[in-house]
């Protein structure tokens, strides 16, 4: 293997022009970004970020601040192309969930979308979209308390609500939000979207390669072979 690959293959400056992606796709047209920082990424890069293993209070801070903008943003960047006031928020959000999921690391849902990608070339931050709200509903025994959090960022009115329905909220917050800006509803739409053949027969090796993905190193709870397979079962 070259010793330079990864000089070569991560970018070590990225630069966010609110202007630079505006036309008619709006913010979805940039998923499958080079940068990684796409908003459908960075709404799942910042929904894992807080609830993994290597979460501090430093990633804590940046995650939410990214969700509160992602929630004011996202829809009216996707809207309407041309609103610069949206398009400026979600390159702050962008920005903001990087730091918080590259220092906290993510989970399961990158471990698996990374698959999609390499099997089927699928954009990145769709694979994410679809796949977050399966594995946060997975993780949710991990911690209610912070997905009670990831609910009211997103919108959801959790006060007075008890700790499993305020995290429940939070589930249905990320569905709602996927449905509003286009995300296909499975692995199989996003596939013939893009014109691609999702098969069910390649989840056993997507299961085994999501298995040694460094991001599921971080799941806030623990991810067996038989889990990770249903989880891509269900996303289909």
């Amino acid at each position: 293997m070259n010793n330079n690959y990864e000089s070569h293959a991560i970018s070590r400056r990225s630069f966010l022009k609110a202007s630079g992606v505006v036309g008619a796709a709006g913010i979805l047209a940039a998923c499958g970004g080079n940068s990684g920082s796409s908003s459908t990424a960075a709404s799942s890069g910042a929904t894992s970020a807080p609830n993994t293993t290597g979460a501090t209070p430093l990633t804590d801070a940046c995650a939410e601040k990214a969700m509160e903008y992602i929630n004011r943003y996202l829809r009216r960047a996707v809207a309407n192309g041309k609103d610069m006031e949206a398009r400026e928020g979600m390159c702050y959000a962008q920005y903001l969930a990087g730091m918080a999921f590259n220092n906290a690391s993510l989970g399961h849902v990158h471990a698996m979308a990374h698959q999609l990608g390499g099997f089927y070339d699928l954009p990145h931050g769709e694979c994410n979209a679809i796949l977050l709200p399966h594995v946060c509903e997975y993780n949710l025994i991990s911690s209610r308390r912070r997905f009670g959090r990831i609910a009211k960022l997103l919108g959801e009115r959790v006060d007075g609500l008890s700790p499993t329905d305020a995290s429940q909220a939070a589930i249905k917050a990320i569905r709602i939000l996927s449905k509003d800006v286009g995300i296909p509803e499975g692995l199989i739409a996003l596939g013939k979207k893009y014109g691609k053949e999702v098969k069910e027969e390649d989840i056993p090796t997507m299961t085994a390669n999501a298995q040694k993905d460094a991001c599921g190193l971080t799941n806030p709870r623990k991810m067996t072979d038989a889990a990770v397979q249903q989880l891509y079962e269900i996303a289909f």
